[in-house]
């Protein structure tokens, strides 16, 4: 399992605007389980499993959790986003799990987090850091008017992702035999971004699958942004001897950029990642993650002043 890094990465010391303005969240937290006359607000009954070690709890049960997804114009995304969240509610069932889109799709996050009042957990629905995940979604957390919204780290790297790839590309038509011939490789086909970080977690990602293929070599190719292409990456695998290509799908649902991808594949092309069981269970221990304790920071309109 991966080392979990709170996103943005907090830093050792504070300033001291900063800590003032933390305590002005706390010391909110605390007025509000009083009254106006001063008598504490009654307790109502917890939830079960509420007093859990590490959770981030509230009195009507643990905080929602808001999945991020990019969106795309493409008629199957949506859907496809809504299948995985179908399966996390499958395995957490009680967890309010909400949706919300950086762009093209109702609802948009900023929509989405306008309904909140309390705690929440946004869990973004990207597979490596990168711009929207470093300025879009604590942007977007800062901006809601009533909650107190923590950031889990985007799904990827990560083993589970790994599993889904590698099923993904059976269910294409790779063998356990291809990777035994010396004659085959994978592209693993991302979106790609110019933030350096995010190319390295997809480097990182590659270098598991590969792994888990056998020793089988996995190149990372982008659609946008980065360098190489899927094309190219195609071709400089065939020019190692590489003749029997798979392209492996690093999207979390169908779009533009994922249909490209295949269409560049010479072999099997991978579905994108969608509501595989390895990503759900995954979408919920970056949840859990984000709740446990550890240095996260939690958005407010407070500290957007401070």
């Amino acid at each position: 399992m991966t080392e979990p890094v709170p996103l943005p990465t907090p830093l050792p010391e504070f300033s001291t605007a900063e800590l003032l303005s933390r305590f002005t969240v706390q010391l909110g937290s605390q007025l509000s389980h009083v009254q106006r006359n001063g008598a504490r607000r009654p307790m109502s009954s917890p939830t079960p499993g509420s007093d859990r070690p590490g959770s981030d709890r509230t009195a009507s049960g643990p905080p929602p959790l808001i999945a991020v997804a990019h969106g795309s114009r493409h008629p199957g995304a949506v859907t496809a986003v809504q299948a995985l969240l179908d399966r996390v509610r499958e395995l957490r069932p009680g967890l309010d799990v909400r949706l919300g889109h950086i762009e093209l799709n109702a609802p948009l996050l900023d929509h989405t987090l306008a309904g909140v009042d309390g705690d929440a957990v946004l869990v973004p629905l990207l597979l490596s850091r990168g711009y929207h995940v470093t300025h879009d979604l604590p942007a977007a957390a800062l901006a809601a008017p009533h909650a107190r919204v923590r950031i889990a780290r985007p799904l990827g790297p990560h083993p589970l992702l790994v599993e889904a790839l590698r099923d993904r590309l059976v269910e294409a038509g790779w063998r356990a035999e291809d990777g035994d011939s010396g004659a085959a490789g994978v592209v693993l086909a991302a979106a790609g971004s110019r933030d350096p970080a995010s190319a390295a977690d997809t480097r990182r990602t590659a270098a598991l699958l590969g792994e888990r293929l056998g020793g089988v070599p996995v190149v990372p190719a982008y659609a946008s942004a980065a360098a190489p292409s899927v094309p190219a990456a195609v071709r400089a695998l065939a020019a190692r001897g590489r003749h029997h290509i798979a392209v492996a799908s690093y999207f979390t649902a169908p779009g533009l950029f994922a249909t490209r991808s295949a269409a560049a594949a010479p072999g099997p092309a991978a579905a994108p990642l969608g509501d595989h069981p390895a990503v759900a269970r995954l979408v919920l221990h970056r949840y859990d993650q984000a709740l446990a304790p550890a240095p996260h920071r939690t958005y407010t309109r407070e500290l957007a002043t401070a």
